[in-house]
């Protein structure tokens, strides 16, 4: 079941600037975390350095300030990651929300990474880091309407075939003949959010089922 929200409700669901989840969610690995870290280190050093040989110019300003959003690199790199991957579900002009049940629960492993390694007898050799992801296949009384794919927790392993969720769904059209995303979901029977990205504000989310789908 298919239920279009009304103006502004999307807005009001996936926030434009980034939450405190959504930002732990966006720092990422801790090798992306030291990769921030060094890239804001090195340039902010640099840039630093560089305006303290131009304090006298009219461009050293410049230079100090350029060091400074280097050095913050770690706090804003995240933030705006976390930013435009809410502004790609908020640009969709249809949304709705969405109930219906789990068809179908299946595990993948995926390839998160690689790294080359030396073995015992001091060959380098290539180590892939793989992670388990679930995949929940999704339908409704009107039928299949698309796949939800998140890296997978014990705590997921109590989802089955015929469990109730909801969630949001994008389209460009107001039809939703062709869907072009999905947010992450609610088990609303097994108290138990999933996805690969915590798009909604949730306490938001519950209430607005609360209260669309009482109305049915």
């Amino acid at each position: 079941m298919l239920i279009p929200l009304r103006p502004g409700e999307l807005q009001r669901l996936i926030p434009a600037v980034a939450t405190g989840n959504q930002f732990r969610v966006s720092l990422g690995s801790p090798r992306d975390i030291l990769q921030r870290v060094m890239i804001a280190a090195i340039g902010g050093v640099i840039t630093l350095l560089i305006s303290q040989s131009q304090m006298t110019s009219r461009w050293g300003p410049f230079w100090l300030v350029t060091g400074v959003v280097f050095l913050l690199y770690v706090l804003w790199g995240p933030i705006l990651q976390a930013s435009q991957r809410n502004t790609g579900l908020r640009r969709y002009p249809s949304a709705a929300l969405f109930e219906g049940e789990v068809a179908d629960v299946s595990t993948r492993e995926r390839v998160e990474g690689s790294r080359e390694q030396a073995n015992q007898r001091g060959e380098l050799e290539l180590v892939e880091n793989r992670r388990t992801w679930m995949l929940l296949e999704l339908v409704d009384e009107d039928g299949y309407l698309g796949r939800l794919a998140f890296p997978m927790e014990k705590r997921h392993q109590v989802i089955r075939e015929g469990s109730v969720i909801r969630c949001l769904v994008l389209s460009e059209r107001k039809d939703f003949s062709r869907i072009g995303a999905l947010s992450d979901a609610w088990l609303p029977g097994l108290r138990i959010w999933v996805g690969d990205y915590p798009y909604l504000l949730r306490p938001a989310f519950e209430e607005l089922c609360q209260l669309r789908l009482a109305r049915r």
